[in-house]
């Protein structure tokens, strides 16, 4: 940490301005009353005056940045020690009034080095204030010397040190449990995050024992997870297990027992108007007896999707503290146990949103050409004895038409894989696809596709053109197949930021009459269902213009390929067979 933000730093600067009024005010005092010091004045008074220009002089070094801050502290403490102890020589011995700035020194000690700097700076004032006091016994032979003053300021400098190692000590471990709290794993893996969550709460309670035990929204199980002598379980108990985990008064709070094996515990639990005490056995009997519960911090987890308990074990001198310091980590237990649970059904949401797709997919590629496929065996029937040439012919397409639909098969097996695969077959240019489609379309199923395509289409990238070919498939083998069409036109341009599909066929129409855009035609459950979906997953927008002369399908897409996200549920079912969907 960079001195200028270390709290240390912060205590030196208070420590020199201290030390400042100190010495000043003190100089004041025996001038105001000359009466003091009685010994050695001159000597006392120049040794303040002196002492004054030195705090003023460390003042500024305070503020100053420096590698060897440290040194300079311990300097400076070592050098006040001497002063006060010549001072209080100087002036009245063990009855001085100095004697004060030996609390002034286990003071700064304390805000310097917590508990350490203050029990070995009480060490060395009462040696020093012992020392003193042999001195004036055995070797002045002070006739002055008051033994019960001598005796309560040594006891009264002993017990000050112990309080003030104390104090050093609780502000240490308060560090210690934010330093620890900082720590806490924010980013951890969903498959470690239990591992990771109960190693941190163990660190930050200082305990070998924690014990973890929730349940999920729409699970049939009570989960279990322990984090024993560095050792991490996980396992699933039937939903009655335990229950309840805690007695009922205390089933919605925190609360702390120093040892559930007494006959009547003593617990302390929170609530809205501060800690309350209770009585009683705070946990189930089975659950108890079953992990050998002892000392217990228990904390409430809770949130929208899952309930549970964090058990901290074995862990002495709890107090109240650690209810609230519980309080922070079962706040961040139950966030992040939330998170693990939405990011679970993120992900199976996501699963399942590439299965609808995928399904969509291979109902408007695969399902489509087979079903070209037979109808071009049936004609193979007719023509195998009327002109076998023209039979062969037939023969040689649907073989062309398996070799081509097993590539795109391969492609979407392989697209099941992390790395990226181009959907549209071995060219990435939707243009060339487009002009394949017409004319496969023309071959296999008799209808003449007359293509009018902008040179800016070329700038599409996958997926959006995967979506776009598709798209332009279904409308085509909508067209040959249910409207009994003798051409149909396509039309894909680029215009404002949006790609503008036109696909208008001159057959019978959709069983409709009529101009609908895609808000009504979902809301009413007509047109080509896979269409909609594509369209509205895309963010898209559609008309349809459907008459006895033939239908109009008239659809934008935004360029940049960003939608409602939403899966295309066609379930592999044949689009004709729904009201509205073929024609």
């Amino acid at each position: 940490m960079h001195p200028q933000y270390s709290p240390r730093n912060r205590a030196e600067r208070l420590i020199a301005i201290a030390r400042v009024l100190l010495a000043a005010f003190s100089l004041l005092a025996i001038w105001l009353d000359p009466t003091t010091p009685i010994r050695y004045a001159d000597t006392a008074y120049g040794l303040l005056v002196a002492y004054l220009g030195y705090a003023v002089c460390i003042v500024p070094l305070a503020w100053r940045l420096d590698s060897a801050f440290n040194l300079q502290a311990r300097v400076t403490h070592l050098f006040d020690l001497a002063v006060f102890t010549l001072l209080i020589y100087f002036t009245e011995g063990l009855t001085s009034p100095f004697f004060t700035y030996f609390v002034f020194s286990l003071l700064c000690a304390t805000l310097r080095w917590q508990w350490w700097g203050a029990l070995w700076t009480a060490l060395v004032a009462l040696t020093i204030y012992v020392g003193m006091g042999a001195y004036a016994v055995y070797v002045l032979q002070d006739p002055a010397f008051e033994l019960h003053r001598f005796i309560i300021r040594s006891v009264y400098l002993a017990v000050l040190g112990v309080l003030m190692g104390h104090l050093g000590l609780y502000e240490h471990r308060l560090r210690s449990e934010l330093s620890k709290l900082a720590a806490w794993p924010w980013a951890v893996s969903s498959q470690t995050l239990i591992r990771d969550l109960l190693r941190s709460a163990a660190d930050v309670f200082n305990t070998s024992r924690v014990l973890l035990i929730w349940d999920e929204a729409d699970e049939p199980w009570r989960y279990v997870a322990t984090h024993f002598r560095g050792e991490f379980q996980s396992f699933r108990e039937p939903p009655t297990a335990f229950e309840p985990p805690v007695v009922e008064p205390l089933r919605e709070t925190h609360f702390l027992c120093s040892d559930t094996r007494d006959r009547t515990p003593l617990t302390l639990h929170s609530s809205l108007t501060g800690f309350q005490r209770w009585r009683g056995m705070p946990l189930h009997p089975e659950l108890q007896a079953r992990f050998g519960i002892g000392s217990v911090l228990a904390l409430h987890l809770h949130a929208e999707n899952m309930q549970g308990r964090l058990f901290v074990l074995d862990k002495s001198d709890m107090t109240s503290d650690d209810l609230l310091l519980g309080e922070i980590v079962a706040r961040q237990m139950s966030t992040e146990l939330e998170q693990r649970y939405l990011q679970r059904c993120l992900q199976q949401a996501a699963a399942m949103e590439e299965r609808y797709r995928l399904a969509g997919d291979l109902h408007d590629g695969l399902l489509q050409s087979l079903t070209g496929m037979a109808l071009q065996l049936q004609t193979l029937h007719r023509l195998v004895e009327e002109d076998p040439k023209a039979a062969r012919e037939r023969l040689q397409d649907v073989q062309d038409l398996l070799q081509l639909e097993q590539r795109n098969l391969r492609a979407f097996i392989l697209k099941l894989k992390p790395a990226p695969l181009d959907l549209l077959g071995e060219s990435s240019n939707l243009a060339v696809s487009l002009k394949e489609l017409g004319s496969r379309i023309e071959r296999y199923w008799g209808l003449p596709v007359i293509l009018t395509l902008d040179p800016a289409i070329s700038r599409i990238r996958q997926p959006l053109g995967h979506e776009i070919h598709r798209i332009v498939q279904e409308a085509l083998i909508n067209a040959a197949r249910h409207a009994s069409a003798s051409v149909a036109e396509v039309e894909v341009g680029v215009h404002d930021g949006r790609v503008h599909i036109v696909v208008a066929d001159d057959g019978r129409g959709f069983p409709f009459r009529g101009r609908y855009d895609l808000a009504t035609l979902s809301a009413r459950q007509m047109g080509p269902v896979a269409l909609r979906e594509r369209v509205a997953s895309r963010g898209g927008q559609m008309v349809i213009d459907s008459s006895e002369a033939g239908a109009r399908l008239d659809i934008n897409l935004p360029l940049d390929g960003r939608g409602a996200s939403s899966g295309h549920a066609s379930g592999g079912s044949d689009h004709a067979d729904h009201l509205g969907a073929g024609r």
